[in-house]
């Protein structure tokens, strides 16, 4: 009888913290006042380093017939072999879709899951699912670490200015009225170039990569949240496939950008080092790893370790072994000393000792 009331006990307890509810009334106006302003504050800065001339790029100087700068103009970014066209959806919307059925299978999948995770209400009208918080939350850092990519990359750009391999060929510059007369002289004149002032423009930001920065940024995103989020049981190999899988797009992407004449060997590793960076930090410092530290399920699974009963009609050493394993189970208390007389002291099976 008193382990049929234990169980429905244990059955309640855990129904009532299924639907537990948090009460709070921060979660609009920070959404609205905080959060909303600084994704609009990024968005904005991130247009104006991608589309306008807000900030000018630094003119940095160059040397006479560099080789390294004299490579053939390999045309408009839409004639590429990874346009931004192709580009920008693969950044968005493979991660996105990743997430979201990533999510939505943890809701089916993970028995555990409404044990972490509290509805939230604000007020008597708004309630906010579990899962609907969990989704606007990791979808909406990575929207916001994507613009400050493009904010740290376009930022680096314009106060580097470095060259891209086919700066010369675009620049077109008059050697003979520069009075170059050997590869080590160095010309830092800012009207040195002939060229279409849009395409110079252009050619002075290659420093970090900004496609190589996105790319590997939602690349390291998304594999970071396979590798945390997902569980998949009975294969050691499509967790790391799929994760090569999402990497290898941002690899591709880095070769062809130097293949292309379009970024020097050290501008693409700089935009992965960049990319990675900024999703590493949000992922590990704010979203504290997806909340899937498994400090709560190991919780858990030992509570429930702990609670298996251990059968009295086992053999001796076969009950010791059991003992050891959950010594929290043990049916009697260990003994302990209690005090009698002031010079003699007894064993007593109590749970605490008092002098």
């Amino acid at each position: 009888m008193s382990a049929g009331y234990a169980g429905r006990d244990c059955v309640s307890h855990m129904a009532t913290q299924e639907t537990e509810i948090k009460s709070s009334a921060s979660i609009i106006p920070c959404f609205l006042f905080v959060e909303l302003v600084l994704m609009a504050g990024t968005v904005i800065l991130s247009y104006h380093f991608e589309y306008t001339d807000t900030f000018p790029v630094h003119s940095q100087g160059f040397f006479c017939f560099d080789s390294t700068l004299s490579k053939p103009y390999p045309g408009p970014e839409s004639t590429s072999r990874v346009p931004p066209r192709l580009l920008y959806p693969l950044i968005t919307v493979l991660p996105v879709l990743t997430i979201l059925l990533g999510e939505v299978s943890a809701v089916f999948i993970n028995p555990h899951w409404r044990r972490k995770e509290k509805i939230i209400s604000c007020g008597d009208c708004c309630f906010f699912n579990p899962l609907l918080r969990r989704v606007v939350r990791i979808l909406g850092l990575f929207s916001f670490g994507l613009f400050c990519t493009v904010i740290f990359a376009g930022a680096v750009q314009t106060v580097t200015g470095n060259q891209t391999p086919h700066f010369l060929s675009v620049c077109r510059p008059n050697y003979t009225a520069l009075g170059c007369a050997s590869h080590i002289q160095y010309v830092s004149t800012p009207y040195a170039c002939t060229g279409d002032p849009v395409l110079i423009t252009e050619a002075r930001k290659t420093f970090p990569s900004k496609p190589a920065a996105l790319g590997a940024y939602a690349a390291v995103y998304t594999t970071m949240y396979v590798t945390l989020v997902l569980k998949i049981k009975g294969s050691r190999l499509v967790k790391p496939s799929l994760c090569l899988a999402l990497l290898s797009p941002s690899w591709l992407l880095c070769l062809l950008r130097v293949a292309e004449y379009r970024n020097h060997w050290r501008d693409v590793l700089a935009g992965t080092v960049v990319g990675s960076a900024i999703a590493v930090f949000l992922v590990t410092c704010v979203l504290n790893n997806f909340g899937s530290s498994n400090s709560e399920e190991k919780e858990l699974q030992q509570k429930e370790e702990d609670e298996v009963p251990v059968p009295e009609n086992l053999h001796p050493p076969t009950r010791e072994k059991v003992m050891e394993l959950h010594p929290a189970m043990s049916p009697d208390p260990p003994p302990c000393l209690v005090p009698v007389t002031p010079d003699v002291l007894i064993p007593s099976n109590c749970m605490t000792s008092q002098v």
